[in-house]
């Protein structure tokens, strides 16, 4: 599977997902971090590289999906400190 996290979604989890065999590309790696990117445009992002978006920011995700259904895929979830089985 191929995921975008945005900035706010833990990195130890990206490395589990990575451990497992899916591509996962983060803001940090594509220089996109710490800019205060709307979350607009974070989702553009994931879409427009063919992704689906993995996030922790339930509330605005959940919003933006109920807005355009358009998308490659949104993951939401739930802060959890077992980042493996977060994975």
């Amino acid at each position: 599977m191929k995921f975008y996290s945005d900035e706010n979604f833990p990195f130890a989890t990206v490395d589990s997902l990575r451990d497992l065999g899916h591509d996962v590309l983060t803001s940090l790696d594509t220089g996109r971090a710490g800019q205060a990117i709307p979350d607009e445009a974070v989702l553009g992002y994931a879409v427009q590289e063919g992704r689906a978006l993995l996030t922790l920011n339930r509330r605005d995700f959940i919003k933006l999906h109920t807005q355009s259904a358009e998308h490659t895929g949104i993951v939401v979830c739930k802060f959890d400190p077992d980042y493996t089985a977060l994975a």
